[in-house]
């Protein structure tokens, strides 16, 4: 349809459209990602449009609802740009991570994964965090220390190897509990890879599609993560129990191997409790509180504390959401104080493996090139470092695009 013909008709994308709050809907394409929340003014002539409604019928229909005249033309030609029209073209899932999956993935039966994320399932879910919590407080000795029970066997090398699968495995079933639980609601999602400040390598699971349902629907699939974590720290927790009391007098190597996994397991759950780092409960924060773009609101306003906000980004904060206001009043100085909570988690749970690790190659580089115990650890500590140098590499082109957008 053309902008300014008033007797055609529109054609509209498969669109979701949601209620968000008393005076706003939030419309947008679950193929492509792309979702924006808009008056209800906005929904009616979209619903007027899906019903083949002229952009004359609709603009009727929108100013009787607003009680005033609506321009629809203009109206129509923002859903062209925000790709709402069916064109012809074929759409793609727009990037939300530097890395990412190219399309949405469904593959489990909603019937199959349903039963997993009912109410006798978060039940037992939300126990195996209370008893991880209890554990914890009453046995302080099952507390992991990372000097020594990040490491399966004696050699540090090996056993920084050894971590790394045992990690990986860890975070795919915190990431694969987020799809099964947009699964169990019919939902797709795909996943990618991102960083978080300079040097924090994270796997994420894109669940965009989360936006077509109503708000209280969307918070198993943002938990599912944390509750099948909360699973995988009872139970090893709870082995570690028997063995620690003396009522089952298990092998060392499968108490190391507890052990190791239990500080893996610990260490990414109180990642995720880290809000100011776009964790799992931030976006819980996010859907709880009604936020558009807390993050984005929070930032600008951060810079407005500082003095360091320019003319654009004061007409931005202008126009933000007054949930995004509410909240960044306070949430600029949660993530101010992040500055001071994250390295304190990375003191606490990664030095001290680090320590352990560096000093260990130290050690064996100082024998020089022509020994195997030099190369053996030239590759330990390659393997190691890598997660943190694949951060700082996706940071440098990043900014290294934002110079040639510029340009």
């Amino acid at each position: 349809m053309a902008s300014g013909s008033a007797a055609a008709t529109v054609r509209l994308r498969p669109l979701s459209m949601v209620p968000e709050g008393e005076d706003e809907v939030l419309v947008g394409d679950p193929v492509t990602g792309q979702f924006i929340t808009m008056p209800k003014v906005g929904g009616v002539v979209i619903e007027a449009l899906r019903r083949g409604a002229t952009a004359a019928e609709a603009a009727a229909e929108a100013e009787e609802f607003a009680g005033q005249p609506v321009d629809v033309p203009s109206f129509v030609d923002t859903l062209r740009e925000l790709g709402f029209l069916d064109e012809g073209q074929r759409s793609q899932p727009v990037r939300s991570a530097p890395v990412q999956g190219r399309r949405w993935l469904s593959g489990l039966r909603q019937e199959t994964v349903r039963p997993f994320f009912g109410r006798v399932a978060w039940s037992c879910y939300a126990a195996c965090a209370v008893f991880a919590l209890a554990v914890f407080a009453f046995r302080p000795g099952l507390f992991p220390d990372p000097s020594t029970d990040a490491f399966v066997v004696d050699d540090i090398g090996l056993g920084s190897l050894i971590l790394i699968p045992l990690a990986t495995v860890a975070t795919a079933i915190h990431e694969l509990g987020h799809w099964c639980a947009a699964r169990s609601l019919g939902l797709r999602a795909r996943f990618g890879m991102d960083r978080r400040m300079v040097f924090l390598l994270v796997f994420e699971t894109d669940l965009t599609q989360l936006w077509t349902l109503p708000r209280r629907r969307r918070y198993g699939p943002l938990l599912a993560g944390l509750a099948l974590d909360a699973v995988l720290l009872a139970v090893p927790l709870a082995v570690r129990l028997l063995i620690d009391t003396g009522v089952w007098a298990a092998p060392d190597l499968l108490d190391a191997v507890l052990a190791t996994w239990i500080y893996v397991k610990l260490t990414a759950m109180l990642w995720q409790c880290m809000v100011f780092l776009r964790t799992d409960l931030y976006a819980v924060l996010v859907n709880a509180l009604g936020c558009r773009n807390l993050w984005r609101v929070s930032t600008l306003m951060l810079r407005r504390a500082v003095r360091r906000l320019d003319a654009a980004g004061a007409t931005e904060l202008a126009d933000a959401h007054p949930a995004d206001v509410r909240a960044g009043r306070w949430f600029r100085w949660v993530r101010f104080l992040g500055a001071v909570v994250t390295p304190a988690w990375a003191v606490l749970f990664l030095v001290p493996f680090a320590g352990e690790v560096l000093g260990w190659a130290a050690d064996r580089l100082g024998d020089g090139p022509a020994t195997g115990r030099f190369w053996w650890a030239v590759l330990c500590t390659g393997v190691y470092l890598t997660p943190f140098i694949l951060p700082a590499a996706l940071s440098a082109r990043e900014y290294a695009r934002r110079l040639m957008a510029r340009a």
